[in-house]
């Protein structure tokens, strides 16, 4: 049963049927999907989502597709896991890591979003899909395009990682390589949705393709016993996860399936590509753009398009936003491999990172219990980290060698 009920533009309120549009006609402002909540409250109960496979789709009647998903039927319900050793180390009570390092297919959370976008590009008609990205949406809508059985065109920056090159050649896409940043490679897209009868999932698809960062917040909320957390630390880029896992609180609490318990939303950036915590640390919404200069591609957005309502989130929910340099990147990937035994790019060390100087700082209280959103792999992002350990030492298969390597070494003489 479809309970969207129409796309409303998030500034002026004009609404529209639910069509591939990019962006409000009136003032140029993004979309918003709207839903029944009314029928939505009588229709559905907390027990049947419980009921249900452990995917993302067990939250469908919030989603805006209409008939059954076309991809991404394993997508979702990652791990939430506790995190003592981490939460030790970073002096706070009780920690637990969202990991979507291991989401299917290409460990990231945008095989959510893709997911959905890309059954909504069927339900239109689409053939053919694209999309521009920092690396973790080109490998997605790649993946979920040759499952789904269309033509795929990815832009990217040409210096993207390589593995992030990789992860979406081996999938049979055309990938479209950009000299320029990645608000110049969404430029060339935008246009390219104008000329081109395409799905292309962060144009004309982005109202739907945003709607499945919603159950980040749902599966939280209900691996927590049916609770929203106090504090969630989320990495940005465009800004739409952290202000979409505030509206997916919201509507559980409209439903009634959670108390209405409030949560502080902490956003997390890297110094070298922080318009968004810049403006929060500001104490302002006006973003100003930024050119990226950081190890931390996956968040290089100079120019958000959710800028404005990430730091709207931050600050209205009595949160903070924060940013961190390459060297204290690397740090936060360490420290949580060392800790947790989870290998994350170099986005999850943005949120680590960030996490544990919201603490030293004050702005993030370590007696309450804190999420922080992991958000892709770290075999995405391996660069980031070479060259950072010694050399091993190969030695002979003979046991005495072993030993005086490694458990009895003789130091050198001085």
């Amino acid at each position: 049963m479809n309970y969207l009920l129409h796309l409303k533009c998030r500034e002026c309120g004009r609404t529209y049927a639910p069509e591939p549009i990019a962006a409000c006609e009136e003032c140029w402002a993004p979309l918003e999907a709207v839903y029944d909540y009314g029928r939505l409250w009588s229709d559905v109960r907390r027990k049947d989502i419980e009921s249900r496979p452990p995917d993302m789709w067990r939250y469908r009647e919030l989603l805006p597709i209409t008939g059954e998903p076309w991809v991404g039927r394993r997508t979702g319900f990652t791990p939430l896991l506790p995190a003592p050793r981490l939460a030790k180390a970073l002096g706070a009570r009780e920690v637990f890591v969202k990991n979507d390092a291991v989401n299917y297919p290409t460990l990231s959370f945008k095989d959510r979003v893709v997911a959905v976008a890309l059954s909504k590009a069927h339900e239109f008609g689409f053939d053919t899909v694209s999309c521009s990205s920092t690396g973790n949406l080109a490998n997605a809508v790649a993946a979920q395009a040759a499952a789904g059985g269309f033509k795929a065109f990815i832009f990217v920056p040409a210096d993207l990682e390589p593995e992030k090159i990789v992860g979406t050649q081996i999938f049979g896409a055309t990938l479209v390589r950009v000299a320029g940043n990645y608000d110049q490679v969404n430029r060339l897209c935008s246009e390219i949705a104008q000329k081109y009868p395409w799905g292309v999932v962060n144009v004309n698809l982005r109202t739907y393709y945003s709607e499945g960062s919603k159950t980040v917040g749902y599966e939280v909320a209900e691996q927590l016993g049916w609770r929203l957390p106090p504090n969630i630390v989320v990495p940005m880029a465009g800004g739409s996860l952290i202000t979409k896992i505030a509206k997916a609180f919201e509507e559980l609490k409209k439903l009634g399936w959670v108390e209405a318990a409030p949560t502080k939303y902490f956003g997390a950036q890297a110094t070298g590509c922080s318009p968004i915590t810049t403006a929060a640390k500001r104490g302002t919404s006006e973003i100003e753009p930024q050119k990226p200069h950081t190890i931390a591609r996956s968040l290089a957005i100079g120019n958000p398009a959710d800028g404005y309502f990430a730091v709207k989130t931050i600050l209205g929910s009595g949160g903070a936003g924060e940013d961190v340099n390459d060297e204290e990147i690397v740090e936060g990937i360490h420290l949580l491999a060392e800790t947790e035994g989870i290998f994350t790019e170099t986005a999850g060390g943005v949120t680590v990172a960030v996490a544990r100087k919201l603490i030293q700082q004050g702005k993030l209280n370590p007696e309450e219990m804190i999420v922080l959103v992991i958000t892709g792999n770290g075999l995405k992002t391996v660069g980031a980290v070479n060259g950072r350990f010694a050399e091993s030492v190969a030695i002979r298969p003979k046991i005495v060698e072993f030993e005086e390597k490694f458990l009895h070494p003789v130091a050198a003489p001085a």
